[in-house]
């Protein structure tokens, strides 16, 4: 009875009804049905009504309460149609969260970029304008629902995001923001509905993508995209696949004219869930010009409140624009609100 005990404890913690109702049901060993009224059966005896539900000790010790497990279990609770409300009951016009918001205190990389900012040091006579190794990052992203269909399947969003890396323990250059990374978005987002492979295809997207570190020379980066969006799940594992193309000029840009050599022409992110961790791993670059660049990230599930432990490691060029052709190693902790996939 303890194993049910805590059965009703995770499911009471559930905030979806549908999915906290099919979680007791589970517990119970009841399956709902309706009888059609003109077989129904009276009731034999009062004490027979009265009979308390039995529930079996086996049964509950071996099922799995958590909210992860349910959500697995259940052919509709699809992690792109939660992360994009393409559910025909969301509202039409919402703010959700986009990419992960976190708050890294602490990010090593193995070698540090000193060279842009050499021309900035010199101008102010600096006698110590090494950049120190170890620093702070955090990210806010948001996205935001402009407009729908009725049936929510399809719709017009905008989406922002914000990097930064800031060399707070730096007190010998008083403390800089190294790069803040700004990146608009607007896109279209269209829930296919289509299986094929063992997986269903759940989300289809196209938009325009500006990203620039907002400094002017010598240390300004930026460039202008098309990219589109194929979201694959199957269970509790999804693929999240980018192609993209450079629309900006990059014939006249002197800032970073062969960033796409660096960072190729799309990426692909692989995400799972397991009770209530997400891991993920992204991979981009050039085939072509051997370079590119590897992301695994593990969010723990929540700890205080909404807060998740958020670790990430990173190898290869460009974790930053500043650094789009500069190739390091990079890891850092702290903590986040969500993932790529949350709702």
């Amino acid at each position: 009875m303890a194993n049910a005990a805590a059965g009703m404890q995770s499911c009471a913690e559930i905030r979806d009804d549908q999915r906290r109702l099919a979680c007791y049901d589970q517990i119970s060993g009841r399956t709902p049905e309706l009888a059609p009224l003109a077989t129904a059966k009276p009731v034999e005896s009062d004490t027979a009504a009265r009979k308390p539900m039995q529930v079996n000790a086996a049964d509950a010790k071996q099922a799995d309460f958590s909210e992860a497990a349910l959500t697995a279990s259940e052919p509709s609770a699809s992690m792109f149609d939660r992360a994009w409300s393409f559910e025909p009951d969301s509202d039409r016009y919402l703010i959700k969260l986009y990419r992960p918001n976190y708050l890294n205190p602490m990010r090593y990389q193995s070698r540090t970029n000193d060279q842009p900012f050499e021309s900035l040091f010199n101008s102010v006579e600096s006698t110590d304008g090494d950049l120190d190794k170890v620093e702070a990052a955090f990210q806010i992203s948001f996205k935001t629902r402009v407009w729908a269909t009725n049936d929510r399947r399809l719709g017009f969003w905008f989406a922002y995001t914000q990097q930064s890396f800031w060399q707070v323990y730096n007190g010998d250059i008083s403390s800089p923001f190294r790069d803040t990374n700004y990146m608009p978005e607007l896109k279209v987002a269209w829930q296919p509905q289509w299986s094929f492979g063992g997986f269903d295809w759940r989300l289809l997207s196209l938009g325009y993508t500006h990203e620039s570190n907002g400094r002017s020379d010598p240390i300004s980066r930026s460039w202008d995209r098309l990219v589109a969006e194929i979201g694959l799940e199957k269970d509790n594992f999804a693929l999240l696949i980018r192609p993209w193309i450079r629309i900006d000029d990059s014939s006249s840009d002197k800032d970073n004219p062969d960033i796409t050599d660096y960072y190729g022409y799309g990426d692909i992110t692989a995400i799972y869930k397991w009770r209530g961790h997400s891991f993920t791993l992204m991979a981009r670059g050039n085939p072509a010009e051997a370079k590119g660049a590897v992301r695994a990230s593990w969010m723990t599930p929540k700890l205080i409140g909404p807060l998740r432990g958020y670790l990430v490691g990173f190898s290869g060029y460009g974790d930053t624009l500043i650094d789009y052709n500069f190739k390091q190693n990079t890891i850092s902790i702290g903590i986040a609100l969500n993932d790529v996939l949350d709702r």
